[in-house]
């Protein structure tokens, strides 16, 4: 092999190994790199909420019939609950506040040594939800007059148009209960808060209370005593998670 040769494959080689070692490099630094951007970042939760009175009640009212026949029973729980409906529009409920959740007709059955058809059950059902919430003793008490002999628990929540008008301000004290935290733990370890990574916003739906209508509000009839209802309060909540960088 002549010197010529030789040099060349000594230059060639001097350049694979100037490579590996600027790949080497430039992996190292990249490493160092997502690692110091890593450390010089503190994530921190803040957490803002409100007691609000409730504005919107939903509750369910329903009848349950039974007779001989399915058609006696059909009809005679079509003709009541034709009743309660009335009722409930009378006090200014619009079609929209009152949905129909649920319709039946099934047999009754005897299983006293065999099993035999002894009657039919005729169910209906309708979901009132509304925001005239001073007129749900009138609501359940006429209901109960016109012939509704089923009464579910009433739940109590906050309207989203009132949530809304809530949403900047928990927002606002959410994200600083975050920021103070974040400055306080920065300080703590000689550092301070440079800025903002990234910011997630949660949204808590409003909790709901839930008040269970007495048996005696079943057989409440016209001019009879009014059944209570008190709508207490909910809880409105919003949490952030903020990335801060510090340095």
């Amino acid at each position: 092999m002549s010197q010529e040769n030789k040099n060349d494959r000594s230059y060639l080689a001097i350049i694979a190994l100037s490579v590996v070692l600027l790949v080497m490099s430039l992996t190292i630094y990249a490493i160092s790199q997502t690692g110091s951007n890593t450390a010089d970042t503190i994530t921190m939760s803040g957490y803002a909420e409100e007691k609000v009175v409730p504005d919107t009640a939903s509750l369910s009212i329903g009848v349950v019939v039974q007779a001989n026949t399915a058609k006696d029973a059909s009809d005679q729980n079509a003709a009541l609950m034709g009743a309660v409906v009335a009722e409930l529009k009378a006090l200014g409920l619009e079609d929209r506040e009152i949905q129909t959740s649920y319709v039946s007709v099934y047999p009754v059955y005897n299983y006293d040594r065999e099993q035999t058809i002894t009657g039919y059950s005729a169910s209906n059902s309708v979901q009132v939800t509304t925001t005239k919430i001073g007129n749900l003793s009138q609501i359940i008490d006429r209901s109960t007059a016109a012939g509704a002999n089923q009464i579910g628990s009433i739940s109590f929540s906050v309207s989203d148009d009132r949530k809304e008008q809530l949403r900047e301000d928990l927002m606002n004290e959410a994200v600083t209960d975050a920021s103070s935290k974040a400055n306080g733990l920065a300080s703590s370890l000689g550092l301070k808060v440079t800025g903002v990574q990234t910011a997630s916003i949660y949204e808590n739906g409003n909790s709901k209370v839930y008040y269970a209508v007495p048996e005696a509000a079943m057989d409440a009839g016209a001019g009879s005593v009014s059944t209570p209802i008190e709508p207490g309060e909910s809880t409105v909540s919003m949490s952030v998670q903020v990335t801060y960088y510090i340095g």
